[in-house]
């Protein structure tokens, strides 16, 4: 009797100190999440300006339309505007959207145009760079699957002394509108453009005149995550039209074998077969 009265004991505080081991555990995972829930409490903010409203594409950024919200501080973008102020800092010099843009979406540099300036080709282009409108139609515009910001690579065809061939002359150019606009975020129907303009430095700007008026150009659209670059610089005619520049063929002289000899006070050359 004794025997069983000291295994039930045992087991008694085998299972006391059990629970006391769960609770303690409890606890301390419980006063982790507290700890952890202040930490969050106390991540130092800032503040970041975003649309109070739907922006469309073109319209005036006015100050009506801001509100100014807490962001934190390390997850806050350099070029983020931080205030209404530097938004809207003219009234009488107003920025406007160069694309769509959601209600309470945050607002950076790249989304809109500099005081004073519309959501023309001009406030799109990076600097050094030149617009090149490129006529197109079904066929050599991707049957109009064409949108502002989407990159293509530009082909030539034409005809040349060899027939016709295809030359790839400029690769990744970013389109900056089609037809006659610029809108990123068009929502309209797909349709055929007539021509898009791309941007191009000079020297590109130079290649793709030429080619466009001894040729053809046709694009071929570039995937969004594709930076692969096959691009062939285009510096004269002749290689933009692959004309090859022929070399000078090496004609070899006929070998000479001769002796000389004296006759009276003069040395003479006289030729004779050659025997190797």
């Amino acid at each position: 009797m004794r025997a069983v009265f000291g295994l039930v004991l045992v087991a008694g505080v085998g299972l006391a100190g059990f629970a006391v081991y769960m609770t303690q555990d409890y606890i301390s995972g419980l006063q982790s999440a507290l700890t952890e829930a202040e930490s969050r409490d106390n991540v130092e903010m800032g503040q970041i300006v975003l649309a109070r409203q739907d922006l469309r594409y073109g319209e005036r950024i006015e100050a009506d339309a801001l509100v100014e919200a807490p962001w934190p501080v390390f997850a806050l973008p350099e070029d983020a505007f931080t205030s209404i102020e530097d938004l809207v800092s003219d009234p009488d010099r107003p920025r406007v959207a160069l694309r769509a843009m959601d209600a309470r979406e945050p607002i950076f540099p790249a989304k809109v145009s500099a005081p004073g300036a519309d959501a023309g080709i001009g406030a799109k282009l990076t600097r050094g760079m030149r617009a090149f409108t490129i006529q197109v139609n079904v066929t050599t515009g991707v049957s109009g699957f064409l949108r502002p910001g989407d990159f293509v690579d530009v082909f030539w065809t034409g005809r040349t002394a060899n027939g016709e061939i295809t030359r790839l002359i400029d690769s990744q150019l970013r389109l900056v509108a089609v037809d006659q606009s610029a809108d990123m975020d068009r929502r309209n129907a797909v349709a055929v453009a007539r021509n898009v303009t791309v941007e191009a430095t000079p020297q590109q700007v130079a290649a793709l005149a030429q080619a466009q008026s001894t040729g053809r150009l046709s694009l071929a659209l570039v995937g969004l995550d594709d930076d692969s670059s096959e691009f062939v610089e285009i510096d004269q005619r002749r290689r933009l039209l692959g004309i090859e520049e022929q070399q000078a063929e090496t004609v070899e002289a006929p070998e000479e074998c001769h002796v000389r000899t004296r006759r009276g006070g003069e040395l003479v050359k006289i030729e004779i077969p050659c025997t190797n």
